[in-house]
């Protein structure tokens, strides 16, 4: 996937190509969903409280007597049914708070990060610098860009506090660390601003926006020079008297056979 990319000062830049061990298309949706439900429960403070009939005070005495009025019987003014009474099965404080697996919430911001690449809302940015927080500044980066209008999540390297007290004025823009960064802050944004610092490797130029690198020719491998002739010749020799020495000659058939003739022939006679 490939993202655009522009200077601090705003200017365009040759498009890069974004890590492809995080920005490999995986959008899991029920992953993101399990990820930002969490969020969102964590965020509870879980302090609503109402009181039993048990906790009003007062109510310990009888209204009247049991008998003889034609009222209704009443224990107690303090019952659910009467006005000021306690309440019933209602909220008492306790904690919201949902775990999830990490790698679960890796796999939930992986599909984030990959779902805005998708809809091209990647912005790779130079490293943002400000000697003292600036929020005129950061808002005029964001006009250039064309995306003041706009949802815009800024993910730093590390904690920079001039960047982050440069856009905590302004509306929709929001300044996180990118380690910090959560599934629930970046479906929030409509666009991701990334420090290239931040992404942890070295961002090549996209294949298409370089230009066409020349052909090398492929050069045939050397061949190693040949031995002298004098060392092979020796060796040959030395190969053939070996093997003159140790092969027993065959006798020859036909000088045996000529011989068992003149014997035969001798006895013959």
């Amino acid at each position: 996937m490939n993202a655009a990319a522009y200077t601090a000062r705003g200017a365009a830049r040759e498009k890069v190509a974004l890590p492809a061990d995080l920005f490999d298309g995986t959008v899991n949706m029920p992953v993101m969903h399990q990820a930002v439900k969490a969020y969102l429960a964590n965020q509870r403070q879980g302090n609503a409280s109402t009181k039993t009939r048990g906790f009003v005070v007062g109510g310990n005495q009888k209204p009247w007597k049991q008998k003889g009025t034609g009222r209704a019987r009443q224990g107690s003014t303090r019952a659910p049914h009467w006005v000021g009474g306690g309440t019933v099965f209602g909220p008492r404080p306790r904690s919201y708070a949902e775990a999830v697996p990490r790698k679960v919430r890796a796999l939930a911001r992986k599909s984030a990060l990959n779902a805005r690449a998708r809809e091209d809302a990647i912005i790779v940015i130079d490293a943002l610098e400000y000697d003292a927080p600036k929020t005129s500044q950061l808002a005029g980066l964001l006009g250039t860009l064309g995306i003041a209008d706009k949802k815009v999540l800024i993910l730093t390297d590390g904690v920079k506090p001039n960047i982050y007290m440069s856009g905590r004025n302004l509306t929709d823009t929001r300044v996180l660390n990118y380690s910090d960064v959560s599934t629930y802050h970046i479906l929030w944004s409509d666009v991701v601003v990334i420090e290239s610092s931040a992404l942890g490797t070295d961002l090549d130029v996209a294949s298409g926006e370089a230009g066409e690198a020349e052909p090398v020719e492929a050069k045939a491998p050397a061949k190693k020079p040949k031995k002298p002739a004098t060392k092979t010749a020796k060796k040959t020799a030395g190969r053939k008297a070996a093997a003159k020495t140790t092969v027993p000659k065959k006798p020859a058939r036909k000088s045996a056979a000529k011989t068992a003739k003149r014997t035969a022939k001798k006895k013959g006679k």
